[in-house]
């Protein structure tokens, strides 16, 4: 195939008044028309400073493009070097040349302009369409990118649109021209895995109908299996490894390859702690990388291997057995047991405590849980209809056990969450917890009971203070509660909880913005914790994060479950995960609970058409099924 793309020595660094970070250094790669080349690592390895590179999309003073070159092959211009074009030929190449897909979409369109307005604005900018013309255009495109009712999202606002059809609106944007290239950084992170499906067949069909090559960036292995035909492995900047996708799956010669394609979870395994990347390389004394000897050769990618001292929990207070195991020996309710035997019943994900006779108390019961939010059509009109995100949904949540819930966006899982925890009012029905029902709690002693339940959000940047350290955030539910002793008591239980997450002391002076994401997950973990709570409600909190980072908050929060028999409610959409946390699984759809069961049961064997969808949509790494794709 011919050229399209060829990159030759490209070097970026960020300068600042204090320090000069180079963010890529001296890469090189080429993507021929029609091939699809992914760009994969963890978050700060270079990849999206690569891309806005291309398009000259660099905040400016700060980002310098060092060396390098970028030939492209454009329509109009010709044979042209992208990283010297002047400002005016690069608005000819962007969208018409070259168009990209931004990982967030509701930050990437305007919420002030309709979506097809949009969509409209680029038609107009790069052709010659006239008004009338290219809304029926937009309208097409909007068909093509497979968007429910096109005709309605065109006049629809951003925020009007779930996640998933926000993103088919900005690849319907970047479409709208017939680019030679597309850039799709981080497509379909934090998206259901059902729409990721969609969006993925998408991408094929464009670049199948139309020849276009497509430079895809993630930190998601599973999907590049999926789509790629090339990888380009970077690590700090630099491509430490490059191949095929088959290569690259079967046979992956970098120590950093080796540790990204571990430590994801996987279907097909059960309770094992995951690998890290620490554990496949290490830093010598010059800053190069190197393998690890004693993990060399230990495990194949994808495979789990015994616990290394990289991957050992961290130091934490032993607590033996949860309160509520103890309730429930003491009541003669449950066998006197500790708590690793507990979780030793849940091997491979089966809850055996379902044969166990009498069973133990349950922390939670929902029953029959109903929260609709009315909508009121028209403006003078009295009818009101009812969104039902929450319908007659009934679960229990047992001691010292992770129930994972999973759907897609809109189902309803997150109501449900915020409604356990009292943060949304239910329409009808019953929340016990621990024998006391939370709906009918006055204010006040509700808030006194809000120490034993706490919720990990989703974005752990917005879930922060920006304003406040570290420390006075994790201080913060402590002082409100009045609890931890004095304030130098206080103090030391905030550097114990920092410690507990794997963070040293010194991030107590420290804001959010100097810490990593997964970093800045831990804090939220860390100021959970603060309370001592007995079920903590973990709200998509790793959907965002580099599979790497994501395998070390996983193990951190199984070594809290073991360690201080904390119970988690898993809610999440990605169904491996889910897996790999929970021993029971609740699948939700509509507002409903259309499955439920022991969860290696439901992953072997499930019975309801809705959860067979989500499984069926999971991206495979499987080498046959590689194969036989870059055959065809």
């Amino acid at each position: 195939m011919p050229l399209l793309l060829t990159v030759q020595n490209l070097t970026v660094d960020f300068r600042s008044r204090r320090t000069n970070t180079q963010a890529v250094a001296g890469i090189s790669f080429e993507v021929a028309r029609g091939e699809v080349v992914a760009i994969v690592g963890e978050s700060g390895s270079g990849k999206s400073v690569t891309s806005l590179a291309l398009l000259g999309l660099l905040a400016k003073p700060a980002a310098h493009i060092e060396s390098g070159t970028a030939r492209f092959a454009s329509k109009k211009l010709g044979d042209i070097d992208l990283l010297q074009l002047s400002e005016a030929e690069l608005q000819q190449v962007r969208g018409n040349d070259i168009s990209m897909i931004f990982q967030e979409p509701m930050t990437s369109l305007n919420p002030v302009l309709t979506c097809g307005s949009q969509v409209v604005e680029a038609l107009r900018l790069h052709t010659t369409l006239g008004p009338a013309e290219a809304e029926a255009r937009t309208i097409e495109l909007f068909a093509e990118a497979q968007l429910p009712r096109p005709a309605a999202i065109f006049k629809s606002y951003p925020h009007e649109i779930s996640g998933g059809q926000k993103q088919r609106v900005m690849i319907a944007m970047a479409m709208a021209c017939r680019p030679a290239l597309l850039i799709a950084d981080e497509p379909t992170t934090a998206l259901d895995v059902t729409v990721q499906a969609r969006i993925l067949d998408l991408i094929r069909d464009l670049r199948r109908e139309h020849n276009t090559a497509v430079l895809f960036i993630t930190h998601d292995l599973g999907v590049v299996a999926e789509i790629a035909d090339r990888i380009l492995v970077m690590y700090r900047g630099r491509v430490v490894e490059q191949g095929t996708v088959l290569d690259i799956f079967t046979n992956p010669q970098h120590p950093y390859t080796k540790g990204l394609l571990a430590c994801r979870p996987r279907l097909s395994i059960g309770r094992e702690r995951l690998p890290v990347v620490s554990d496949f390389m290490a830093v010598d004394t010059t800053g190069n990388l190197i393998a690890r000897p004693e993990t060399s050769a230990a495990a194949a990618p994808g495979e789990l291997r015994p616990e290394s001292e990289s991957s050992k929990p961290f130091p934490v207070e032993q607590k033996g057995r949860s309160t509520a195991v103890v309730d429930a020996v003491g009541a003669g309710l449950a066998p006197a047991r500790p708590l690793d035997d507990l979780n030793a019943d849940t091997v491979n994900g089966v809850n055996r405590w379902a044969g166990v006779s009498p069973a133990p108390i349950p922390l939670l019961e929902v029953e029959n849980l109903r929260v609709y939010f009315p909508i009121r059509k028209g403006f003078f009109t009295r009818k009101t209809e009812f969104v039902k995100a929450v319908d007659d949904v009934s679960f229990t949540i047992y001691p010292g056990e992770t129930v994972g819930l999973v759907g897609e966006s809109g189902c309803g899982k997150t109501t449900l969450g915020r409604t356990l925890l009292q943060l949304t009012e239910p329409t009808s029905g019953r929340i016990l917890f621990e024998g006391t029902d939370l709906t009918q709690l006055p204010a006040a002693e509700l808030r006194h009971r809000r120490r034993e339940f706490q919720l990990v959000f989703q974005d752990p940047y917005a879930a922060l203070n920006p304003m406040l350290t570290v420390g006075e955030a994790i201080l913060e539910p402590l002082r409100v509660h009045g609890v931890g002793g004095s304030r130098a008591e206080q103090r030391a239980r905030v550097r114990e909880l920092l410690r507990t997450v794997g963070l040293s002391d010194d991030a107590e002076q420290r804001y959010p913005h100097e810490f990593s994401g997964g970093q800045r997950q831990r804090i939220c973990i860390a100021r959970a914790l603060a309370l001592r709570p007995k079920l903590i409600v973990c709200d998509e909190s790793v959907s965002a994060l580099d599979v790497s980072v994501q395998a070390q908050v996983l193990n951190l929060l199984n070594d809290l479950k073991r360690e201080l028999g904390i119970t988690y409610l898993f809610i999440t959409h990605d169904l491996s995960v889910a897996r790999f946390m929970s021993d029971r699984l609740l699948v939700m759809s509509q507002g409903r609970i259309v499955e439920a069961g022991p969860a290696a049961e439901v992953y072997a064997h499930p019975q309801n058409p809705y959860t067979q969808q989500l499984l069926a949509a999971i991206p495979s790494d499987d080498p046959a099924r590689i194969r036989a794709r870059v055959q065809l």
